[in-house]
């Protein structure tokens, strides 16, 4: 029994999943299988990475550096055998903010600051604690993030001129409207013409490479009828074909200071982006992953990455999802992807340059779609008022505030919002002889009264059964449920048997109830409560002689009773 409950030690949990499988036996099959899906998912890579970092304000090249260097980290250390990492459109609202505040060398000390703080929080076993994000927050940030995506696509998918693009949404859309007689007919064709491919080959042909297929058509289309339309090659000179040496961002004292916040919002992100990802491919697979060594890896890659130019890495869903469609078998795929990728820009860089910027644009308008988990936000809307109101609060905060400060407002909302519906579902009930005034004892106020008549049937002895958490939040209600019992027995019995959780501010209310009852000089016993109960209770002072305490509660009755006779 005792090796069953034990905990697991740290080998179990920072061991990498790669050695994992390699341990219980990788052959030639599996590594054909592997290099199949690492292809895929280095197709559909490709143009996403270059997507996301045109749209985070830095150069393509470094959306490819971070899905080589980041991706094959977090594979070959990660706690999870199918994800697959590299720059995610969760991270652009907060890569391109910090670009704009602190420049690119600013966005790489960020992201150097978030690694560390991401292995931090592994090595100390917090990861488990990411599972704690609600649902309708983790609901209201993606679709908030999703429209900020599409907002900043608009400028591309219509080719505007636009000198300046604010970051705010309600300027951006402002400056954009103002823009709108410079659009361009190209452009907004070609942006078309590439959704509705990427739409087309998502119908009839779900398992081809529908982003690479849509980029490719819309640059060849570009180049051989001569459309006047904005390219990599125009905007930024093309992308290099070989990886840039390694070396540190600037690293000074005020600058740390300065970046600090965004590291800390790379870090809270990554956490929740990467976490979600890996659960997405358990569910898919029915594996498990280790939480604290998948932050582990996520951190040594965001500590990577900036090294060699890349920016923020994190598990990504969409990319994860198609390695497990594709028949991975383990991490290999995923080391294989990175490979794929460096291989294509080694040999195909210069044929990026005639990749039109409205393509690209397209395929992220697609990507925003698919993020904004439509059906997910209409059913929250229905599921109750207080779902509804942090789904709504957090998703209008992602949009016009700031993205941390929507988790973090989202997820306090939700808590007041749990503790609120545990104090709803404790109850009071006492069972003994009563007056019609004293029909509704229990804290919601739904007149239940006694909860076995059977154990009214002495005067002189009450039993009070307290069921729920019993905690700060219901303390209030409970001790004004136990003030409105009117008759003075001479006994009292408190059934904490239906009690899960008791805390100090629970235990004090107890502890004031049997203070007034020994005042009255009446007994009071405690019965059924659970080790950790009874626990909370002695710390508190509640234990003999001041109340007796008896397993069950049939017994305290009978001991009640009898004690209550004899000192008649």
């Amino acid at each position: 029994m005792a090796a069953a409950t034990a905990k697991p030690d740290f080998r179990e949990l920072f061991t990498p999943k790669l050695f994992t499988v390699l341990k219980e036996g990788y052959g030639l099959a599996s590594l054909k299988a592997d290099a199949i899906s690492g292809l895929t998912v280095a197709i559909v890579a490709l143009p996403l990475s270059m997507a996301i970092a045109i749209a985070s304000g830095v150069t393509p090249d470094r959306g490819l550096y971070t899905s080589i260097i980041g991706g094959f980290i977090v594979s070959a250390f990660g706690g999870s055998r199918f994800q697959i990492g590299g720059p995610a459109g969760a991270f652009i609202v907060l890569v391109s903010a910090t670009v704009a505040q602190h420049g690119v060398d600013g966005l790489l000390l960020a992201t150097f600051l978030s690694g560390l703080m991401l292995a931090a929080v592994g090595l100390l076993r917090l990861g488990t604690f990411i599972k704690y994000i609600p649902y309708p927050v983790t609901v209201g940030f993606t679709a908030g993030i999703a429209v900020i995506i599409f907002a900043s696509q608009i400028k591309d998918l219509l080719g505007l001129s636009l000198e300046r693009e604010p970051g705010p949404l309600l300027p951006k859309l402002q400056a954009i409207a103002g823009a709108l007689p410079t659009i361009s007919p190209a452009a907004v064709l070609v942006a078309m013409a590439t959704i509705g491919i990427i739409v087309a080959v998502r119908r009839y042909r779900p398992h081809w490479p529908s982003f690479i297929i849509a980029v490719a058509a819309a640059a060849a289309g570009a180049a051989f009828f001569g459309l006047p339309v904005e390219t990599i090659g125009t905007r930024f000179g093309g992308i290099p074909q070989t990886l840039p040496m390694p070396h540190l961002p600037e690293i000074s004292y005020a600058r740390v200071v300065a970046v600090l916040p965004n590291a800390l919002s790379f870090a809270l992100l990554g956490c929740i982006e990467s976490l979600l990802s890996a659960v997405v491919a358990d569910s898919m697979t029915g594996r498990r992953h280790r939480s604290n060594c998948e932050l582990v890896a996520q951190g040594i890659a965001n500590i990577a990455s900036p090294l060699f130019g890349g920016i923020c890495v994190t598990g990504n869903i969409a990319r994860t999802a198609t390695n497990v469609r594709s028949g991975a078998r383990g991490p290999v795929s995923g080391m294989l992807h990175s490979v794929f990728l460096l291989l294509f820009m080694l040999v195909a860089a210069p044929l990026a340059s005639y990749i039109p910027l409205a393509a690209l644009a397209g395929v992220l308008a697609v990507v925003a779609w698919n993020m904004a988990e439509k059906h997910e936000f209409a059913t929250l809307m229905r599921a109750s008022l207080g779902d509804a109101v942090v789904l709504l609060v957090t998703f209008l905060l992602v949009i016009f505030r700031d993205l941390t400060e929507g988790i973090l407002v989202g997820f306090a909302l939700s808590a007041l919002l749990f503790l609120h519906r545990m104090a709803q579902a404790v109850e009071v009930e006492n069972a003994r002889p009563q007056v019609e005034e004293d029909k509704a004892d229990s804290v919601n106020g739904n007149g239940r009264g006694a909860y076995d008549v059977e154990m009214a049937t002495d005067p002189d002895v009450a039993v009070i059964r307290v069921s729920g958490a019993f905690f700060f939040g219901a303390a209030a209600a409970v001790g004004a449920a136990l003030d409105r019992i009117g008759e003075q027995p001479k006994a009292y019995i408190f059934d904490l048997s239906a009690v899960s959780v008791l805390d100090s501010t629970g235990a004090a209310t107890i502890e004031g109830f049997v203070r007034k009852a020994r005042h009255r000089g009446a007994a009071v016993y405690i019965a059924g409560a659970t080790p950790a109960v009874r626990r909370t209770l002695l710390i508190h002072g509640i234990k003999p002689p001041r109340v007796r305490f008896r397993m069950r509660l049939a017994d305290a009755i009978a001991f009640a009773a009898r004690n209550a006779k004899v000192a008649a």
